[in-house]
């Protein structure tokens, strides 16, 4: 026999904060995918060509780049094949592993990210950085660190 458990609803405070952290997520993710447009990118694609960037030997497992962009391997794939057709990434065979891909930074890739990373910042800033004053930061950054904590640690899980 189940035992039923009394939602615990969200007071006014916590709707309030709940709502304008989703308000804040969506409206800054869609002003900066457009910024990233003129570039002929995503947030998708310029989250890859960061992690490629900052990968030792601009490359990662396939496996390993999905997880850390939070995509299926199957949509990862799509998206790698999108931007292998732009020439900012290449496949590459695994040696230690047949089965295994890497995804890798081309020089073009590499270029881009160089050209486009200023830009990117530069909107963060406009958007996000400096709408907050330095001590709202930390405590931002205080307050959501347990939150990303606890994510991680359940990926994947109910």
């Amino acid at each position: 026999m189940e035992t039923e458990t009394a939602t615990r609803w969200l007071t006014d405070a916590e709707q309030c904060a709940w709502r304008t952290h989703l308000d804040v997520n969506r409206l800054l993710t869609h002003q900066l995918e457009r910024d990233l447009q003129p570039f002929g990118l995503t947030m998708n694609d310029y989250e890859i060509l960061v992690n490629l960037s900052e990968s030792e030997g601009l490359r990662m497992r396939m496996s390993d780049l999905a997880s850390a962009t939070l995509q299926s391997k199957s949509r990862l794939s799509h998206q790698i094949t999108r931007m292998e057709n732009g020439n900012l990434v290449r496949r590459e065979n695994c040696e230690s592993d047949r089965r295994g891909l890497f995804a890798v930074l081309t020089e073009h890739g590499l270029e881009t990210m160089r050209r486009v990373a200023p830009h990117h910042v530069a909107s963060v800033r406009r958007h996000f950085i400096d709408l907050l004053p330095e001590e709202a930061l930390e405590e931002l950054h205080k307050s959501l660190t347990p939150v990303a904590e606890h994510l991680r640690n359940h990926r994947g899980k109910p």
